[in-house]
Parts: structure tokens; C-alpha cells; sequence
């Protein structure tokens, strides 16, 4: 059991701090509360159910295929609704929460309200210590993995990095050092969005595909970013792990309790409110600084 507890909270733990670490991003560097992230993670199951399964194309064909595709609509909306927009916050939830239920309402008219699924992009399994894990599972692990270091080389090793970090730390400053803030957001806003849509594309062999699928790893985003601190890199992928582990923990223990990992996650969302509201590792918003 331990090992089982292992493997699939490190899966887990991945996709979810590819998801919070990708909505962290774009807030830290926009101030932009995308709430439409975790549709983007949406599109990117659907795309590759749509090049993969639908157009039969070759997974080394449909998978940059579905990422590029869905990177692209992403900064379409950014500039098109979010950057007109950026300074008032509460219209930019409103706006992120209408491009949600749009693309929700645009794949249940394309490809109907229908359960579908995508076939493993590698078959088979290996069983060390007497347990069984799927290439599949290791695929995306290891796939996750190294999208998440890139991004932490990108952020931490590169020009574009320490402008997207100045500008999460000071906006006003980074201007005035001559960084254009406009467009370090939407270069922000393209990461962000392919981090959920590489999530996206891997787990769809593993998840059952649903116009609604965007619902719930919403809350488990939300969750992380408040435990971990929103805006906090560090924090998101610290957070994802926690709650990975403890989802994966109560369903292993409680097998018929699947359906709580929401409600866990609305739980530790509430109590890190109540207790610490700033998270583990994150700041209060600029203006209580």
C-alpha cells in the first residue's frame, strides 16, 4: 500500500503543481485570477482525444499538435478579453469564469455530453515489489517532471524569467527598469496555459473526458495556491504535494471515499483561510505589503 501511496501521490502531486504553478504564474506576473485555468486543461484532453482518436494522427503528431492549438487560443483570449481588462480584478473573475463556461458549452455541442476516452499512448506495465504501475502512469510522471524542471530552469535561469519574477515582485518598478510589463503578461499567459495543456494531454489517457472535467480540478487549484500561497511557485508545487499525498492516502484507506477529495480540499482551503490567509510560503497582495 505504501508504495501504491507513493507512486500515485508523486503522479498526482506533478499534474497538480503543473496546474497550481501555472495559475501562480499568471497572477504573480498579471495580477490576473485566471478561473478559466483548468479549462484550458479541458481543451487539452479534448485536443488530443480530437487528433488522436478522431483524426487517428500519430501521438508524436497530435501531441505538440494539441499543445500548440490550445497555447494559441489561450493568448488569443488573453488579448482579445484579459489584457483590455487587466487592472480590474473583479471584472477579469467575471470575464475568466464566462471563457470557462464557453469553452465548456463549445465542446458539449462539438463533441457532445458523452463520456469519452483516449487510449494509452504506451501500453503495458511493470510490477516491481509486487505492485503494478502502467507505462502510462510513468509516462506522464516522468513527462510532468521534466516540464516542471524546465520551467523552474525558465524562470530562474533565463532573461525571461527574472523579468517574469520582477514583475511579480514590483510591476511598477519592472516598467520603470524599462521591462515591458505587457508583454512579459502574455508571454506569461502562453506558459501558463501550455502548462495546463501538457496536464492536459497526459492524464487524458488516464481520466474519462467530460464537458464538466474542468470543475473540479478548479477547487484542487484553489486549494493549493491558498495552502502553498498564491503567487508562490515554491509554495504552489509544496501545496500540490501535501494534498496530493493526503487524497491519494484517504482513498487508499477508505476506498469507497473517492468522492471526498473535494471536500478535503475545500476543507485545508478553509482552514489555511482562517488560520494563515497569505499560505505557507506566499505575501499579502501588493497593497498590504
Amino acid at each position: 500500500m505504501l508504495s501504491d501511496i507513493l507512486v500515485y501521490g508523486l503522479m498526482n502531486g506533478a499534474v497538480y503543481a503543473m496546474l497550481a504553478i501555472g495559475f501562480s504564474l499568471i497572477f504573480g506576473a498579471a495580477r490576473i485570477l485566471n478561473l478559466a485555468h483548468t479549462a484550458f486543461f479541458m481543451l487539452g484532453s479534448y485536443a488530443i482525444y480530437f487528433f488522436g482518436t478522431n483524426l487517428a494522427l500519430s501521438p508524436f503528431i497530435a501531441i505538440p499538435l494539441s499543445i500548440v492549438a490550445v497555447v494559441l487560443i489561450g493568448v488569443i483570449v488573453y488579448y482579445v478579453f484579459l489584457e483590455p481588462i487587466r487592472e480590474h480584478e473583479t471584472a477579469v473573475l467575471i470575464v475568466t469564469v464566462a471563457v470557462a463556461l464557453v469553452f465548456q458549452e463549445a465542446v458539449l455541442i462539438i463533441f457532445g455530453g458523452h463520456y469519452r476516452g483516449v487510449s494509452s499512448i504506451i501500453s503495458g506495465y511493470i510490477s516491481p515489489l509486487g505492485f503494478r504501475i502502467s507505462y502510462q502512469y510513468l509516462l506522464t510522471l516522468g513527462v510532468v517532471s521534466f516540464c516542471l524542471l524546465v520551467v523552474w530552469l525558465l524562470l530562474m535561469k533565463t532573461r525571461l524569467g527574472i523579468a517574469i519574477r520582477a514583475s511579480a515582485q514590483d510591476r511598477e518598478i519592472a516598467n520603470l527598469m524599462g521591462m515591458n510589463v505587457a508583454q512579459i503578461a502574455a508571454a506569461t499567459m502562453a506558459i501558463s496555459v501550455g502548462l495546463a495543456a501538457v496536464a492536459g494531454v497526459m492524464v487524458a489517457p488516464l481520466y474519462t473526458l467530460e464537458p464538466h472535467m474542468w470543475l473540479s480540478p478548479l477547487v484542487l487549484v484553489l486549494a493549493i495556491v491558498i495552502l502553498g500561497g498564491l503567487g508562490s511557485i515554491k509554495g504552489s508545487f509544496i501545496g500540490a504535494m501535501i494534498l496530493a499525498f493526503i487524497e491519494v492516502t484517504v482513498v487508499f484507506l477508505m476506498p469507497g471515499g473517492a468522492f471526498l477529495k473535494v471536500a478535503i480540499a475545500l476543507a485545508i482551503m478553509l482552514v489555511i483561510l482562517i488560520v494563515r490567509p497569505e499560505g505557507l510560503f506566499g505575501v499579502y497582495l501588493e497593497g498590504e505589503r
